[in-house]
């Protein structure tokens, strides 16, 4: 006969205690899930207090109470977590390490006895189902499929030095996380709090990093009671009698705050496979879409590679997106945030004969100071045997958990373009032939399109103003080779007057246009006036840059000098990836020659090198 027994809470910290309940007394054997390693045999009564050591790690750990139960490992898994089972977290006392797992077991709970009448919040439209459900029961553990388990079992070989938590523990948990710098979730973590979320973001925006090995990641809203020890989701708007629509125990989305502000993605484009459709996940496979982005450095994959097959399911996650030139790009209609980068995709709209058919959508984000990586899928972690799913999640893992440094983030493939400014939110370029380009200024690695119309010019240099002044309006402006200052215009380039002939590069700042030569002139030409004058080297520019009244000189060993109007010249980086540059709205941007098109947030002298 069967033990039945739950745990009083689902953590503990280091050298803390946690009392278990018990139907009867029993044998009980405590094992770190993360390794296999029994850590405690002995005897518990009904009652029974785990006096927890402080060197055990921080992990998740399983307390077996009598005999192990036989527990099948298969897709589906048609036996739940047997009752005499209980699982729960040790926390670390004093925060140390990098990063911190996230265990979920809300999610754990609310499927614990699925379909039993008034004993589960599923299925989800049957009405049996309950809208409470306390975790003062036995069950609650992970599900047969055990989507936790890979990652987990992962990250210690692998030599990540890991903290753990229950996912209740994020519930007001800002102080927790801001002890970590990456925050993993892992498996299949549906159930969210506003408290949940509230920490997490605020965790993101003050410069910590998020990485979701998850998938169907915080789609439903949770309200906490009685301590923490009740869950609430009514899944149902006019059930929920809450005063404040917001915390209303619905989907995210119905509560005017959907999950893909804080994942970049959502389950409502995304795909499932159910029952005995489970095994068709296995057959599934991503699609490369950005193979110069720095999560797939090492993998030597190139777009349009298939990888990480049996990883997708049996749920997953997506952003909408529209193509651009074979290039997705996310279209922030869902509420994804415009920064999010799309990856990798994969079309699962079959899916709809086998549960919901939808896309799966790998990406990354930044918000505030953080960044937020997705791989989109509940099943990641069963498929880190593969070398490239490896590859990628030790590439977020090694970068999110680091210290953050101001990096050249590749945005684009390379191209041969001489010239670069941004007018709005769009990046123009001038190719080694002198036709104009553009694509939007994002992440995303969109390709160059041609403006139709302007033909080829001998431009070196592109400038934008930043506001009219002085009879000069806002506009693209280009200076020649041959010198002439060119505005752009509907039916193309319009001579404005002459220029200094053998132009390599120009800049807008504080109301001036500004032309660096090939002798190393820099000269000024303000606002409404007649005549250009001299203003000193140009710190042998081979490109100029201004933004916010500051001039930026990149010469050809790809040192960057930076001066306003009337100082000197000063070192600001050196070895600037590219050959030209341009600065708009906080951002530096360089791409030329055999050099992608990158891009990083301008920082004070003395934090991006000397």
């Amino acid at each position: 006969m069967t033990v039945r027994a739950y745990a009083r809470a689902t953590s503990c910290v280091q050298g803390g205690t946690l009392d278990f309940v018990a139907d009867r007394a029993a044998a009980v054997t405590v094992t770190d899930v993360a390794d296999g390693r029994v850590v405690h045999r002995g005897r518990a009564g009904e009652n029974w207090t785990l006096q927890v050591p402080a060197e055990w790690p921080s992990s998740l750990y399983r307390a077996t109470f009598g005999p192990a139960e036989p527990w099948p490992y298969a897709l589906p898994g048609p036996v739940p977590c047997p009752d005499n089972e209980v699982y729960f977290v040790v926390r670390e006392a004093v925060p140390t390490a990098p990063i911190l797992l996230s265990v979920p077991f809300t999610t754990w709970q609310a499927y614990n006895r699925a379909g039993e009448p008034g004993q589960s919040v599923y299925w989800t439209e049957s009405p049996s189902r309950v809208a409470k459900v306390t975790f003062d029961r036995p069950g609650g553990g992970p599900p047969p499929e055990r989507w936790e388990e890979g990652l987990t079992r992962w990250l210690r070989p692998a030599g990540y030095e890991v903290a753990y938590c229950s996912n209740l523990d994020l519930h007001d948990g800002l102080d927790l996380l801001s002890g970590h710098r990456l925050l993993v979730v892992n498996g299949h973590d549906e159930y969210w709090s506003a408290g949940m979320r509230d920490a997490v973001e605020e965790f993101v925006r003050r410069g910590g990093n998020v990485a979701f090995f998850s998938g169907n990641t915080a789609w439903w809203q949770i309200r906490l009671e009685d301590g923490g020890r009740t869950m609430v989701c009514h899944r149902d708007p006019i059930a929920d009698q809450v005063a404040d629509p917001r915390l209303a125990t619905v989907e995210w989305s119905a509560a005017l705050r959907p999950e893909n502000s804080l994942t970049g993605v959502s389950f409502r484009a995304g795909a499932g496979a159910w029952g005995a459709h489970m095994p068709r996940m296995l057959e599934e496979s991503y699609t490369t879409r950005f193979a110069g982005h720095w999560v797939f450095e090492g993998t030597g994959l190139t777009d349009g590679d298939k990888f990480g097959e049996g990883s997708l399911g049996y749920e997953t996650d997506a952003a909408e997106f529209q193509e651009v030139a074979g290039v997705p790009r996310v279209t922030c209609h869902d509420g994804t945030p415009p920064t999010f980068v799309v990856l990798a995709t994969a079309d699962l709209r079959h899916w709809s004969a086998y549960g919901q058919g939808g896309m799966a959508t790998m990406g990354v984000f930044t918000s505030g100071l953080g960044t937020v990586f997705t791989a989109a899928t509940v099943n990641w972690g069963a498929a880190l045997g593969d070398p490239v799913v490896d590859r990628i999640t030790r590439n977020v893992l090694d970068r999110l958990s680091a210290p953050a440094v101001p990096r050249w983030e590749v945005i684009g493939p390379a191209a041969e373009v001489r010239a670069l400014a941004v007018l709005g939110r769009t990046l123009y370029a001038v190719d080694a032939d002198g036709a104009l380009l553009r694509r939007e200024l994002c992440g995303q690695n969109l390709p160059w399109q041609p403006v139709p119309g302007t033909g080829a010019e001998p431009v070196t240099g592109l400038a934008v103003p930043r506001e009219a002044a002085g009879g000069v309006g806002v506009g693209l402006y280009g200076v020649t080779t041959t010198g002439r200052l060119l505005v752009l215009e509907d039916r193309g380039w319009r001579e404005t007057r002459s220029a200094p002939e053998s132009a390599t590069g120009l800049a807008v700042a504080d109301c001036a246009f500004y032309v660096a030569n090939t002798r190393d002139e820099l000269w000024r030409l303000p606002f409404g006036a007649r005549a250009w004058e001299r203003a000193g080297d140009a710190a042998g520019a081979v490109s100029l840059a201004g933004m916010t009244g500051r001039l930026f000189a990149l010469d050809a060993a790809g040192a960057l000098r930076t001066r306003l109007p009337d100082e000197d010249w000063r070192p600001y980086e050196r070895g600037v990836p590219g050959e030209v540059v341009t600065a708009h709205a906080g951002l530096l941007v360089t791409g030329g020659g055999v050099e992608p098109l990158r891009w990083k947030p301008a920082r004070p002298y003395g934090s991006t090198g000397p």
